[in-house]
């Protein structure tokens, strides 16, 4: 069943406009009748009957509340160093599949990209589209938010997580799963991940005075667009929200 999310608090019934609405009317073919899932902004979620289709709306009425959720137990933010090209597109919609709460763009010394304020803004809203596409794919609850590009600093202390882990090929002592042991109780995890050239030494040196701490991610040297996917996994696995 489709799944659409609106910007409003829940009531018994609800009408869908904008583009979601010319999906259901245009693409689906939707009829009165059918049904869809609904995510009202509450975090309240339903299934929901067309009664009526207007010009570019759709009205539902509620006749089941949904009370399991898809949601992770653990706040997950992945705090990504600007990739080029499409690779942060497939990074924000792999994300949002697999269950993170928040998505930082962080510019670092090695990104390839530079984003003037202009374009960064540009991108921002396509990185949201694209995860707001994943998050109704996925039968997510929320859509998660894609934040404005900062520096690394600033991106730490938004996320404000209970848990930072500096994803670092120079550390070769201490494993992500130790790491994850070591703070069992972090109920939200912030995931640093250099871009193509890797993590400067200053900006490790700087994520560790923000409290971060460095993890390897095994033996094998991962590409960025892998490298964050992998640790949000082994974090959903280790916190027992991948149901394996």
């Amino acid at each position: 069943m489709h799944r659409f999310f609106l910007p409003k608090p829940y009531a018994e019934e609800m009408v869908i406009s904008g583009m979601d609405a010319h999906h259901i009317i245009d693409v689906l073919r939707m009829q009165p009748g059918d049904t869809v899932q609904v995510a009202a902004d509450d975090g309240i979620r339903f299934v929901g009957r067309i009664t009526g289709l207007g010009r570019n709306t759709v009205t539902v009425q509620a006749v089941e509340i949904l009370h399991d959720s898809h949601e992770p137990t653990v706040r997950l933010a992945l705090l990504q160093g600007l990739a080029k090209g499409e690779k942060m597109d497939w990074i924000v919609q792999k994300a949002v599949e697999i269950g993170v709460s928040d998505i930082y763009p962080v510019a670092m010394a090695h990104s390839v990209v530079r984003l003037e304020s202009g374009r960064a803004e540009k991108k921002i809203e396509r990185w949201q589209k694209i995860a707001e596409s994943a998050a109704k794919q996925s039968k997510r609850d929320v859509v998660p938010r894609v934040h404005s590009v900062l520096p690394l600093d600033k991106a730490l202390e938004e996320a404000a997580c209970e848990l930072a882990v500096l994803a670092y090929e120079s550390e070769d002592r201490t494993g992500l799963k130790a790491v994850l042991q070591a703070h069992e109780g972090a109920r939200s995890v912030a995931v640093v991940i250099g871009p193509e050239g890797g993590i400067a030494t200053e900006e490790a040196d700087l994520a560790k005075a923000h409290g971060a701490v460095a993890a390897s991610l095994g033996p094998r040297i991962l590409r960025t667009e892998t490298a964050g996917l992998v640790a949000c996994v082994a974090i959903l696995y280790e916190t027992d929200n991948l149901d394996l």
